[in-house]
C-alpha cells in the first residue's frame, strides 16, 4: 500500500472515531475500499495491526451499515471482504444505525430518569434540585417525542431503505 492509502486509512479512522463507531471500522474500510481485491480478516491483521476479533468484529459492523460485503472465492473455504463503494447506502446504513439507535436509547434513559426523580426522598439532592431535574427530563422528553415522531415518518423510513 502507498503512503496516500494509508493516509486514508489513517484519515477514515478518525472520521469514524468522531462518528463514535471507534477507529478500526473506518480503518478497514478505507483499507478494503482502496484494495483491488477482495480482502481476508488476516490481511486486516497484518496490514493495519489488528488482531482478528476486532477485524472480525468490526467487519460484521461494517456489515450492518452496508459498507463492506463478504464475498465468497471459488475454491477458498476463508472469508472475503469487499468495501461498497455506494456511499448512500453507506450513508443510510450510518444515520439507521447511530441515529436510531440513540432516540431509542435515549427513550430508556428518560424513563429511568423520570422513575428515579419521580420517587421522593432517594437522597438525589434537595427539592429544588430535583424540580430542576424534573423540569430538564420534561424538556429532553418533548424532544425525544419530537425525534422520535420524525424518525417513524414514512417519509424518513422509505428514505432510508
Amino acid at each position: 500500500m502507498t503512503p496516500l492509502v494509508y493516509r486514508f486509512i489513517e484519515d477514515f479512522g478518525n472520521f469514524t472515531q468522531a462518528l463514535g463507531m471507534g477507529r478500526v471500522p473506518g480503518q478497514i474500510y478505507a483499507y478494503l475500499f482502496f484494495s483491488s481485491t477482495p480482502r481476508t480478516l488476516d490481511d486486516m491483521k497484518a496490514t493495519l495491526g489488528i488482531s482478528k476479533g476486532s477485524a472480525s468484529m468490526c467487519v460484521r459492523q461494517l456489515e450492518t451499515l452496508n459498507a463492506v460485503q463478504h464475498v465468497w472465492i471459488k475454491g477458498d473455504r476463508k472469508d472475503y471482504y469487499v468495501a461498497n463503494d455506494y456511499f448512500g447506502q453507506i450513508v443510510r446504513g450510518i444515520v439507521r444505525e447511530l441515529v436510531g439507535r440513540r432516540v431509542e436509547s435515549l427513550g430508556r434513559l428518560l424513563g429511568e430518569a423520570e422513575q428515579e426523580i419521580g420517587r421522593n426522598g432517594n437522597g438525589n439532592g434537595d427539592a429544588a434540585e430535583r424540580e430542576f431535574i424534573r423540569a430538564r427530563l420534561q424538556r429532553l422528553r418533548a424532544f425525544e417525542r419530537k425525534a422520535t415522531i420524525a424518525w417513524s415518518n414514512p417519509i424518513v423510513r422509505r428514505m432510508l431503505k
